[in-house]
């Protein structure tokens, strides 16, 4: 028999938004794995130490977080072939996943290497995108609404070709492009509308209007959300 292998979903930031069955699995699997940078702490096992039982198998998967080199497609070989000689040895393990793995989650790329070799499960958890609009008070859509996700490292010109109809939008991985989505926004005249939340759920969480936001501040962790009628319910 051959261990299972989890994506699960910790959720946004908040240690209690990490659902009932993520909080299961985390304390039943041998062996817990978890994204982090090349040096320093993990992000993600910051998330969940308070639930990390004693006497886990755990393994860094190091990898360099910047735009330019993601996805560190070595990395994932790697974790791939150290993951699946736990499952070989009947070793359940679980691979620690910020908001949803599959809402721009990285664990899709160790999916994509073992679910064809080990019986794996996906454990949804509260994304950034649900996380963000609870802590904006901004509901994202209503009735038949279409909600765009726009990922902020896109062209200026897909940017705006993007934005221009759209009815309701989430823009995120702002970080070092919020002056190019600031003025997407003013020249398709939605800044007004915009809403700016960085580090939404943790302790670090900042909401600001985008015209208080300085230009080298903006982290990874942001996102923008916005509605053309100003108000989803409106």
């Amino acid at each position: 028999m051959t261990g299972k292998l989890y994506g699960l979903g910790i959720g946004p930031g908040d240690p209690e938004l990490i659902t009932l069955k993520a909080l299961r699995v985390l304390r039943a699997v041998a062996v817990i794995a978890y994204p982090a940078p090349e040096h320093g702490d993990s992000l993600a096992r910051r998330i969940v130490a308070p639930h990390i039982p004693e006497g886990r198998v755990e393994i860094a998967i190091r990898m360099p977080l910047v735009e330019a080199r993601f996805p560190a497609q070595e990395v994932y070989d790697r974790a791939a072939i150290e993951l699946g000689e736990h499952l070989r040895a009947g070793r359940d393990a679980a691979v620690l996943c910020e908001g949803d793995p599959f809402f721009y989650g990285s664990f899709m790329y160790l999916f994509g290497r073992m679910a064809e070799s080990f019986p794996v499960e996906v454990v949804p958890g509260v994304s950034s995108l649900t996380a963000c609009a609870a802590v904006l008070g901004a509901p994202l859509a209503a009735r038949n609404d279409i909600l765009t996700v726009v990922p902020a490292p896109l062209p200026e010109a897909e940017l705006y070709a993007r934005l221009k109809d759209c009815e309701a939008a989430a823009i995120i991985k702002v970080g070092r492009h919020l002056d190019k989505v600031r003025r997407v926004l003013e020249d398709l005249h939605l800044s007004e509308n915009a809403r700016y939340v960085e580090h939404a759920t943790m302790a670090n969480q900042n909401v600001r209007t985008l015209d208080r936001v300085d230009r080298d501040a903006a982290p990874y962790f942001s996102m923008i959300l916005l509605h053309r009628r100003g108000e989803a319910w409106r």
